[in-house]
């Protein structure tokens, strides 16, 4: 165990992790930027209702989830809504992401934004050169019939291929999808014997070329998720499906899903994995290798920073006032029923002692494992 511990900080030394954040405590303000309620955010979008996945263009306006209307929009860093919406047939979509490969190709294409849902379908949406944007996806998967439901979707490579990954919540599995869209099989099952039932992957996104996957407790029809405080674990895998660590267990995660790893310029939580919980809408900080916890993102009193419904997270690009260290958000406030994006800005950093993480903070899983210029919008 030492020597793991000994192998583990020298690990985090050489990739320049802070090994403690305790002496900053940052202060984070969160900026409602666009609601389908009028005066709840400085812009207002109809369309924008229960907004789940997050993408961003790297070079273009961010593009959202709209599980409710079963839409995308687009939005620069100020709210201000793009004029092009696309539909999502089969409506519900969650995950989310871009794609700048020329596999996945619809059409003559390649597709640039690939969307997961809740009806258990992929669908894709890919630009058409000198003409206007399409404004409805194409179905490219449907796996309706064996009961499916997407709640996440990430776009990995694994030295041979990219390979798309959609969270089957209800059938507690991650289904892996090839450059054409098909369903294929890896060297490795995205398993892990150690996690309790009742358990299924919830939320998945690509960071450094890893695979981060949250899982929550499914609810009695295995359709939705159970909130509550420990009900929650992440686990890290590679591109193949093996696992490669557990990275947090229970503690403060309640049913969590966005996740995103700080810039260096994010005050106190620089460098670290930034989780968002659905289930209490606490942002909380883990060193990227230990998996430590760290502490949860503050608002200037003090308290917790909570948004009602969160789900995505995603820094900027650094085009079109979205900066690379803003931490952009979507939400579905009051049971999913309206819908939230926004950003959150680090506006103070002193030191102080801090006393945000307290030991009823974390508690163990059952193998004593600790919770810790104009651009173009659409190309």
């Amino acid at each position: 165990m030492l020597s793991r511990t000994l192998s583990l900080a020298m690990l985090a030394l050489t990739l320049g992790i802070a090994p403690s954040a305790r002496a900053d405590t940052s202060v984070y303000e969160q900026k409602n930027l666009v609601s389908d309620r009028a005066g709840a955010a400085a812009n207002t979008d109809p369309k924008l209702v229960n907004a789940w996945g997050i993408a961003f263009n790297p070079n273009a306006l961010v593009w959202v989830a709209n599980t409710g209307t079963g839409t995308s929009t687009l939005y620069d860093g100020a709210g201000t809504p793009s004029t092009l919406v696309v539909t999502i047939p089969g409506g519900n979509p969650t995950g989310i992401v871009f794609n700048s490969s020329n596999d996945f190709v619809v059409g003559a294409n390649p597709s640039r934004f690939i969307f997961a849902t809740e009806s258990g379908t992929l669908a894709a949406w890919a630009p058409a050169p000198s003409s206007p944007p399409p404004t409805i996806a194409v179905t490219v998967h449907d796996n309706s019939t064996a009961g499916a439901i997407y709640k996440g979707l990430a776009l990995a490579a694994n030295g041979t291929g990219h390979f798309l990954y959609a969270t089957d919540f209800h059938n507690n599995k991650i289904v892996v999808f090839d450059k054409d869209f098909k369903p294929v099989t890896l060297s490795g099952s995205f398993s892990d014997p150690s996690l309790p039932s009742g358990f299924a992957p919830f939320g998945i996104q690509n960071l450094n070329g890893d695979l981060y996957v949250t899982y929550a407790q499914q609810d009695h029809n295995r359709e939705d998720d159970v909130a509550g405080r420990g009900l929650g674990f992440i686990n890290v895998f590679d591109a193949n499906g093996h696992l490669v660590r557990r990275l947090a267990s229970r503690g403060t995660l309640n049913a969590p899903w966005g996740m995103a790893i700080a810039p260096a310029s994010f005050g106190r939580f620089s460098n670290h994995l930034l989780v968002g919980n659905f289930g209490d809408g606490a942002i909380s900080a883990y060193e990227l290798i230990t998996g430590k916890f760290h502490g949860r993102l503050q608002q200037a009193d003090r308290q917790p920073l909570r948004i009602d419904g969160l789900w995505g997270l995603s820094f900027g690009n650094g085009v079109a006032n979205q900066p690379t260290n803003t931490l952009f958000f979507t939400a579905g406030p009051n049971d999913e029923q309206h819908g939230l994006y926004g950003r959150i800005d680090v506006i103070t950093a002193h030191n102080g002692n801090d006393d945000s993480l307290k030991e009823s903070d974390i508690s163990t899983d059952d193998s004593g494992n600790s919770g810790n210029d104009d651009p173009e919008p659409y190309r």
